[in-house]
Formats: C-alpha cells, structure tokens, sequence
C-alpha cells in the first residue's frame, strides 16, 4: 500500500480532543431513546418475501422457513404492535420524554392509530427502510428503489417526509445512496463514536448521529446477550455513569435502542422503567429526539468545524 493510497475508513475521529457539545442547558450527557418500529415490515411471504423472518424474536435459533409463514415469530411481531408499543408509549409520555421512532415504511402502513399516537406525543419519525429485511446483497439500483419507495411511504403514511435515516440492515452502498436521494438532516447507519460527526460526499457533507447495538433491547434476542432485566438495567446504568462522569470535561451522547416486541414485554419493560427514572434522577441531563440531536449539531457544529 502507497502512502497516497486511499483507504475509505476513519480511525481517527474527533483523535484526541473532541469538540465540547455544547448541550443545551450545559447538560453533560445527552441520552437519546430510540423505538425501532418493525412490526409488519419483517420478512414474511405474505409480503412478498422468500422465507420468514428469523432476526429479534424470543424464538431462540430461529431461522428462515423458504416459502413459509412461521406463525410463532409473526404472532411474536404482533405482539409488538397490539401490546408492546402501547406498553412502552404510556411510559415515555407519561414521563414527559421524547423519543425517536425508526419507522419501517411498510410497517407504518400496517400502523395508523400507532402513528397517530406517535404523533400525539410529538415523536419523531424517521425512515427504518422500506422493509426490514438485510440489504446487504442488494444491487445499488434495486436498493435506490426501495430509498424511493420508502420515503414516498412514509410521507404517506405520516403526512411529513422524514428528515432522519436508518437503515440497520444496511450495504456498502446505503450511506452513498442516502446522501444521493438528500434533504435528510441525519443518518444513524453508524455505531463509531460517542458524538455526531460529519462525512463528505459528492453531494456534499452529511451528518451522522451514531447509533449503538450495546445499549439496546436486541440484546435479549441475540448471543452474547441479557438474560434479565437485571443485566440489561446495569450495563445501561454504567454506560450512563461513565459517560455522565466524562460530561464533566467533554459531554457525550448516548444511544438507547428499544423494539416493541422485545423492550415492551413486562419482565423487560420493568428494567427499562427503572432506567429510564434512573436518568430523570440527575440533573444535567438533555433526553432529546434524534431530529433535536441533529439539529443542534449543524447549528453548533457545522461541518467546516470538523477540519
């Protein structure tokens, strides 16, 4: 390899001296809740899919059925929108707290009165796709279809096109071919840093708010992963402690993602309710939207900043 060779990953960042965030109201830690809304838009062959969905059920090992519906993981994704969301929405709304929704397009068109509430409590909703199915063996034009579906969807759906991105299941192409379609204020497909941070494309700079696979209820359905509300409870609560204690010099963010199938079970829920009071306990503390997040970066910190 030259020294002139370009290698597109960054293992440098922010380096050394990151930027101070600058939360509003001199807050030292800025908690982000995420509720990935998936139900309805998972693999399954009634939705034109070659096999069942396998990803994030409590069907332990489970795996794709070719040309087959599995009744045990779609009752499980129902569960999600008949009983969990509306679990986990008194609980955020009753606190006060806002959150982003990733909204799946298709699952949101199987989800009206769940928008309605979403929108009630003054959610964000961002675009998860148009299906949440793996991306990875897509081509770059069949994966451009479905940004394009997804958005015109959404749009539909919520009556507001989404000015936030995330994929999860994502490709090579998916960040280039985000920046190509525009007008999003953010992308959340990246989990390498504490902070937001700005990539330059050929359209221009993009904003990334990271996102995280640690601090998330997918970990109660995937190895390694929790095996209680115990477990899940205190590697959030020490994600928050050491991050809290870093805000003193240098405020970070922290990401919080959640699945109404999984999050919103009982002996789950209650872990994250005890977290969540845990947060509100401190003071100095920003929980806001992903959209807030972003917003507040690009007034802050615009890209030129970055050098």
């Amino acid at each position: 390899m030259t020294a002139d060779h370009f290698y597109p990953r960054d293992f440098l960042g922010y380096g050394r001296t990151p930027p101070h965030a600058r939360w509003p109201g001199g807050a030292k830690i800025a908690v982000q809740f995420v509720l990935n809304y998936e139900e309805g838009g998972e693999n399954c062959i009634l939705h034109g899919d070659a096999a069942s969905e396998a990803l994030l059920s409590d069907v332990v090992g489970a795996q794709p059925w070719p040309g087959k519906r599995h009744m045990n993981v779609e009752s499980m994704y129902e569960y999600g929108a008949r009983a969990g969301f509306w679990r986990l929405w008194r609980l955020f709304t009753d606190r006060r707290c806002p959150l982003t929704v990733y909204g799946v397009a298709t699952a949101l068109q199987r989800g009206r009165e769940q928008i309605a509430a979403m929108k009630e409590a003054g959610w964000e909703i961002a675009c998860h796709g148009l299906k949440w199915i793996e991306y990875k063996d897509f081509t770059r034009e069949a994966e451009w279809a479905h940004i394009v579906q997804s958005v015109r969807i959404h749009t539909e759906a919520t009556g507001e096109r989404p000015l936030g991105w995330y994929t999860g299941r994502c490709s090579e192409h998916t960040l280039e071919l985000v920046m190509e379609y525009g007008g999003f204020l953010y992308v959340s497909d990246s989990y390498a840093d504490d902070l937001p941070y700005w990539v330059k494309g050929s359209q221009g700079y993009q904003l990334i708010v990271p996102y995280s696979l640690d601090t998330n209820d997918m970990r109660f359905a995937s190895a390694p992963g929790f095996n209680s509300g115990d477990q899940f409870f205190t590697y959030l609560k020490d994600t928050f402690d050491v991050l809290y204690a870093e805000g003193d010099e240098r405020p970070r963010m922290m990401s919080v993602g959640l699945h109404c199938r999984i999050a919103g079970r009982p002996g789950r829920f209650a872990a994250l309710a005890r977290f969540l009071d845990y947060v509100l306990s401190h003071e100095r503390v920003w929980v806001p939207r992903r959209i807030d997040l972003a917003r507040h970066w690009h007034k802050e910190h615009p890209p030129q900043e970055q050098g």
